[in-house]
């Protein structure tokens, strides 16, 4: 073993905790498939409006499918990838359950390393959830019932949002309702050890700013959205361990936080669950919203 540098793990075990295409060979077909499903969605979604502009520069985009009704509740999601890969159109697919559960659904882009360094990515989807909050009347959903989601990288993004002092903004304190996190990393040092830092460029500095694991204490005692994490039984011990840790800081906070582990499941799958009607994470998510 050579020298520690994270928890109990040396450099080549932290890559191998985060190498997650290497642990899941299938991860590929996982990729194509959300593809196609998002390319045909994309085309046939009533009234779907697409590449909606929130930013400044040409990745500040975000997807809106509009539920079947107005005033309906709100499921944003923020795609994975490390910071650096996919797209918002490869998670269109999940619009339809939604849909068809009651709810409008917005998927969203940011900027990818290493074009941004992660904060950038963090202040980017915080103007998409302002443009989403100040165009809901004509978009047509009930702001007040937003959810925001996500998955991997798009997870650390989703609990960022969650733990924004959104006052600041012009925005409620209560916004958004609730967070929903799926296989989120909270603790971003181990990045700094990592194959993935020559193309994201951590540094301590901005490791203290974007880890949600240390700024947990900053949050007024009982003052946060509703929080729900998922991770998949057979994700690596790490994603495991750092939920864990996460969720037993922010419930010690007073808040409101509960977690899933869900069974047999790896990193790539375990998102499909957010556009399955009748799944336990599904059902639970929608119940936050209509709670």
């Amino acid at each position: 073993m050579g020298e520690i540098v994270w928890r109990h793990y040396d450099q080549e075990q932290v890559n191998q905790q985060l190498n997650l295409r290497a642990r899941t060979p299938e991860h590929a077909d996982h990729f194509a498939r959300w593809a196609e499903e998002g390319r045909r969605v994309r085309a046939e979604f009533p009234g779907a409006r697409l590449d909606l502009q929130y930013g400044s520069t040409p990745p500040e985009a975000l997807d809106y499918f509009p539920a079947a009704t107005p005033d309906a509740p709100l499921i944003v999601f923020i795609h994975g990838g490390y910071w650096q890969s996919l797209d918002k159109a490869d998670f269109d697919s999940f619009a339809w359950a939604w849909r068809e559960a009651g709810f409008a659904y917005a998927s969203l882009n940011y900027t990818l390393a290493p074009a941004a360094r992660v904060p950038e990515m963090v202040q980017q989807v915080r103007r998409a959830l302002i443009y989403l909050y100040e165009s809901s009347e004509g978009l047509g959903f009930d702001r007040t019932r937003t959810v925001v989601s996500g998955h991997s990288a798009g997870a650390h993004l989703a609990v960022m949002a969650g733990i924004t002092d959104w006052s600041v903004h012009g925005l409620p304190t209560d916004f958004p309702k609730a967070v929903v996190s799926v296989s989120g990393l909270y603790e971003l040092e181990l990045l700094l050890h990592s194959y993935q830092q020559p193309v994201l460029q951590i540094d301590a500095a901005q490791v203290a700013e974007i880890s949600p694991q240390r700024l947990i204490g900053s949050l007024p005692t009982g003052s946060a959205p509703a929080l729900l994490c998922a991770v998949g039984s057979t994700e690596p011990e790490e994603f495991q361990e750092q939920q864990k840790l996460f969720l037993d800081a922010w419930t010690a906070r007073g808040l409101s936080g509960e977690g899933l582990t869900l069974e047999g499941d790896h990193h790539f799958n375990v998102v499909e669950r957010l556009g399955r009607p009748g799944d336990p994470l599904f059902e639970r998510m929608a119940a936050l919203a209509l709670g």
